[in-house]
């Protein structure tokens, strides 16, 4: 099960204080336990896709991150820039400020402009921060999301008041359906954490205890 976990599995390293020796060692651990993607901030994507080139590991990056609330053309610009030196997945955050607003037509337009920035280039995530959010917003945020086009939504950044629940994972999957994917972020540190979110409906964990999951 250890390999077959490993392919589920963003490696993960969003701290602020990385280094580049931190990024190639995170590349090459990739690559030896077979994890899907490696997740970094977008300063390392082109380090990354170097580090990677050849091998079946993706580059992931994150827009908007943590907060969400940069205008939609910075996420667009975070998106092309991140793409063309290498990103393959983009995990952006939803815009929560107007998710609570209501202000629905602004929270999709946001995503559905990141869809097609990365349309055809990039895999999106949509990140709904489920910690900040009520039940009802939970729903309305991955309804939103998949109108707009997402391939994923996610649960959480990891840097907010929480992180993924199997109740979300569960919530998420029932709201999305069959077609789109799920991703369980945050607090994630242990193999059964992870098949339990996995048998809960998510497709994807993103987890920096990446190799501790993978051989326990």
């Amino acid at each position: 099960m250890g390999k077959n976990i490993a392919n589920k599995i963003d490696h993960t390293l969003l701290k602020a204080e990385t280094t580049k020796e931190q990024v190639i060692k995170l590349c090459a651990e990739a690559m030896e336990y077979g994890f899907y993607s490696v997740c970094i901030n977008s300063e390392w994507v082109k380090e990354a896709s170097r580090q990677l080139e050849g091998s079946e590991v993706k580059v992931c990056t994150v827009i908007g991150f943590p907060l969400g609330a940069t205008t939609t053309e910075t996420k667009v610009f975070e998106t092309k820039n991140a793409i063309e030196n290498g990103a393959r997945e983009v995990d952006m955050v939803i815009n929560i400020g107007q998710l609570k607003d209501k202000n629905e037509e602004c929270v999709e337009k946001d995503v559905r402009a990141v869809v097609n920035a990365a349309k055809d280039k990039a895999l999106v995530k949509v990140i709904i921060e489920n910690c900040l959010l009520t039940e009802e917003e939970k729903v309305r945020a991955c309804e939103l999301a998949v109108k707009a086009g997402a391939d994923y939504v996610k649960t959480s950044t990891g840097f907010s008041t929480g992180g993924a629940t199997v109740e979300d994972i569960r919530l998420m999957r029932e709201t999305v359906g069959p077609d789109v994917g799920v991703k369980a972020s945050g607090g994630v540190r242990d193999k059964e954490t992870a098949l339990a979110m996995i048998e809960a409906g998510a497709t994807r964990i993103g987890a920096s205890s990446s190799i501790k999951i993978a051989t326990e």
